[in-house]
């Protein structure tokens, strides 16, 4: 074989070699954007309640109203067997907390979990979970604020979830009036979900399509670097909190900058950051400025104001779902595919 054959061989099984990993790559992104999607329910469906994370202190009120809730959806209700202990800080020890939500991974009758609050408690119990039974037989998990630890284990698994009010959000509630849970019944069975707001003078414009992510900015932060960190590359991030100083949003802002969050991110989306506390010296810029100034090097849209997080009005999100986000001069928009 003479040397321009041999180049010319060389030449093919290259071209082949970068077709075929190019190819590979092209395919396990599409994988990585299509997540498993639990079944949409249906009358007659059975949705558990459980308590993965703080004590339910007078929680005869807003659990009974959730299952009179669920039970006008035409729903069957199973309570968790632990979720009214008392551990501390906590509704039960880690071990019963775990297996509760445990039971209802697994138990195929069940196709949703509803966390019956937020606190702080879901940290401890993710890494004893095992989601093998699940990945068989999916099912939507609801929550929001400290469920957070869950929905970013469910992404990483590869799994949709719903960012959405919590049994304890119906306490001071009209359970037949209310906008956040009219919105949260439509998502779990299966009604298109989509939002369009007035234009803020502090939004940064742009259109962009991607995987949306995220939740309360204190658990993302406190995750970094854990098996439980989310990836945002090519995704929306979606960030809100409660009763944080202004100092303490922007340290964990920085945080997530330097830890690569925002360098492929294609999309922001800011929703209610509650109960700012205030510090003894100013820090000398508002929560908008401070966000905007955490993602200036970057080119990717930022949408505030979106009405989710600790304020009465929770319009629910489906994590791992892609979503277009369109922000104009006028209007913004956000469309779940």
């Amino acid at each position: 074989m003479n040397l321009n054959k041999l180049i010319y061989l060389c030449l093919i099984i290259l071209t082949t070699i970068i077709t075929v990993n190019k190819n590979f790559a092209n395919n396990i992104e599409e994988m990585n954007d299509n997540l498993i999607r639990p079944e949409y329910l249906k009358a007659g469906d059975t949705i558990a309640i459980v308590a993965p994370s703080g004590i339910l202190n007078d929680h005869q009120n807003y659990i009974d109203k959730a299952k009179n809730l669920l039970e006008s959806w035409n729903l069957n209700v199973l309570i968790g067997e632990n979720i009214y202990n008392n551990y501390g800080h906590f509704s039960g020890t880690d071990e019963e907390r775990t297996q509760d939500f445990q039971r209802a991974l697994d138990d195929k009758t069940i196709s949703a979990i509803w966390c019956a609050r937020g606190g702080y408690g879901a940290m401890r119990i993710i890494d004893n979970l095992d989601y093998s039974e699940y990945i068989k037989n999916p099912k939507w998990i609801i929550g929001y604020s400290d469920i957070t630890a869950i929905h970013n284990d469910l992404n990483i698994l590869g799994s949709e979830s719903i960012h959405s009010i919590m049994c304890k959000s119906l306490e001071d509630k009209d359970i037949n009036n209310d906008e956040s849970i009219k919105a949260l019944k439509q998502v779990l069975f299966g009604e298109k979900l989509s939002y369009e707001f007035k234009n803020i003078e502090e939004n940064k414009l742009g259109k962009t399509k991607g995987q949306l992510v995220g939740g309360n900015l204190t658990l993302i932060h406190c995750l970094i670097g854990s098996k439980s960190s989310i990836n945002t590359d090519n995704k929306i991030l979606f960030i809100e909190d409660l009763g944080e100083y202004l100092y303490h949003i922007d340290r964990m802002l920085v945080s997530l900058k330097r830890a690569g969050y925002f360098d492929k991110c294609k999309g922001l989306i800011v929703g209610d950051f509650s109960d700012l506390r205030k510090n003894t010296t100013p820090f000398g810029k508002n929560l908008k400025q401070i966000i905007l100034d955490a993602v200036k090097d970057f080119d990717f849209p930022v949408l505030f104001e979106f009405p989710a997080g600790h304020e009465k009005l929770n319009m629910p999100l489906i994590l791992g779902r892609e979503i277009i986000m369109d922000i104009k001069s006028s209007t913004s928009s956000i469309e779940f595919l």
